[in-house]
C-alpha cells in the first residue's frame, strides 16, 4: 500500500470580492460577492515508502494547498486523500503522530524558550522513550551542528539556525513521513549543504518518506529521483527527474554580444530566438536538427560578434521550459 496517495484531489476556495472604497465595503456587508478560486484542481498521485519526491510549481500553483491537505489542515473541497491508510483530517491526531512538517516562512518552535527547551517538549508530547530521544538528540546535534544553539532562545537565531532547528524539531520523533515546504529559502549555500546531507542521511538510514516543495533546483537535484510538476493547480508532470532531463536535454542555448545594436537575424532551422535586447541575443536550438557551430557561424556572418557562451542544459532552463507550456497536452 502507497504511504499517500491522491485522487482527483481538489481545493476551491471561496474568496469574497469587494469594491474598492467606504461604498464598496458597505455594499460588501449587506450585499457580500464571492468568487470560487480553484487552487488545486482534480490532483491524483500516490507515494511510496522511503521515496524523496520534489512537488514544483510556480507561485500560487498549488503546491502549499496541496501539503496542507496532506497534514490535515485542510478539508479538500472534493476528492481523496489518505496518508498511512489514514483521512488526515478526519485522523488528524493519529495523522499528526507519523508525520513531520517544515513550513519555510513559519516555525513550530516556542519563540521564547532555548532550543533545547522546545525539542524537550515534542519529545514530551510524542511520548518519545527518553533514552532513544537522547541517542536521536546528539545524533542532530552534530549532524545539524546545534552544539552552541542548544540554550540559545529561538527569537535569537539566524535563518540558518532557525532552519537547522526546525528540521531536528521536525524529525526527532521518527516520523515516518515528512512534509518540507521550502525548507532552504533564503539560506546560504553552507547551510543548503548541510541540511541537504542531513535529509538524505535520514531518508537513508531511516525510510523516511519526503516530500519536497521549493524553488531551489538545487534541493530537486540532490534529493529527488522524482518530481511531480503542478501548474494552476492541475498536475502535468509525474515521474523520474531523468526522463524530463533526458526529454528537455537536447535543447543547448547561445548568448552573443554583438558590437552594435541588432535589427533582426536569420537562424538555421532548430534554432530560435529566447530573447533579443540591443547588442545581445540569446538563442536555443535543438541539437538534434543543428549544431553550435552552425547557429554561431550564421549569426558571425551576419553580425560582428564580441563574445558568445554556449550553455548546457540544466534543470533550471528546462524548468522554465516546462512553466512555459512545454507540457501541456496543446504542447506535447
Amino acid at each position: 500500500m502507497s504511504v499517500i496517495q491522491t485522487e482527483n484531489l481538489t481545493k476551491i476556495f471561496r474568496v469574497p470580492q469587494k469594491d474598492a472604497g467606504v461604498r464598496g465595503a458597505v455594499k460588501a456587508l449587506f450585499q457580500p460577492r464571492y468568487k470560487d478560486v480553484t487552487a488545486v484542481d482534480g490532483v491524483t498521485f500516490s507515494v511510496e515508502k522511503g521515496e524523496v519526491v520534489g512537488y514544483i510549481g510556480l507561485n500560487g500553483a498549488g503546491k502549499s494547498t496541496t501539503i496542507k491537505m496532506l497534514t490535515g489542515i485542510l478539508v479538500p473541497s472534493s476528492g481523496q486523500v489518505r496518508v498511512l491508510g489514514r483521512d488526515p483530517h478526519r485522523e488528524r491526531v493519529a495523522n499528526a503522530r507519523q508525520i513531520g512538517v517544515v513550513f519555510g516562512q513559519r516555525t513550530q518552535l516556542w519563540w521564547d524558550l532555548a532550543l533545547i527547551e522546545s525539542l524537550n517538549t515534542i519529545a514530551k508530547i510524542y511520548e518519545m522513550d527518553p533514552q532513544r530521544y537522547d541517542q536521536l538528540l546528539e545524533q542532530f546535534v552534530d549532524l545539524l551542528d546545534l552544539k552552541d544553539l542548544l540554550k540559545v532562545p529561538v527569537r535569537n537565531m539566524s535563518l540558518g539556525q532557525k532552519m537547522r532547528a526546525e528540521l531536528a524539531a521536525t524529525l526527532i520523533h521518527e516520523p515516518e513521513v515528512v512534509y518540507l515546504d521550502e525548507p532552504t529559502i533564503g539560506l546560504d549555500l553552507i547551510v543548503k549543504e548541510r541540511m541537504r546531507a542531513f535529509i538524505k542521511q535520514q531518508n537513508r538510514e531511516t525510510g523516511t518518506t519526503v516530500v519536497l516543495t521549493t524553488h531551489d533546483l538545487g534541493d530537486i537535484e540532490e534529493l529527488c529521483q522524482r518530481v511531480i510538476i503542478i501548474d494552476e493547480g492541475k498536475l502535468i508532470y509525474d515521474g523520474p527527474l531523468s526522463a524530463i532531463k533526458e526529454r528537455f536535454g537536447k535543447y543547448r542555448q547561445i548568448t552573443f554580444e554583438m558590437a552594435r545594436d541588432l535589427d533582426g537575424v536569420d537562424l538555421p532551422a532548430g534554432a530560435e530566438i529566447v530573447t533579443q535586447d540591443g547588442r545581445s541575443l540569446v538563442l536555443r536550438f535543438d541539437r538534434t536538427q543543428t549544431t553550435a557551430s552552425r547557429v554561431a557561424a550564421a549569426v558571425m556572418e551576419q553580425f560582428n560578434v564580441v563574445d558568445f557562451s554556449l550553455a548546457e542544459p540544466d534543470l533550471s532552463m528546462i524548468v522554465k521550459q516546462i512553466y512555459q507550456g512545454a507540457l501541456h497536452p496543446e504542447a506535447v
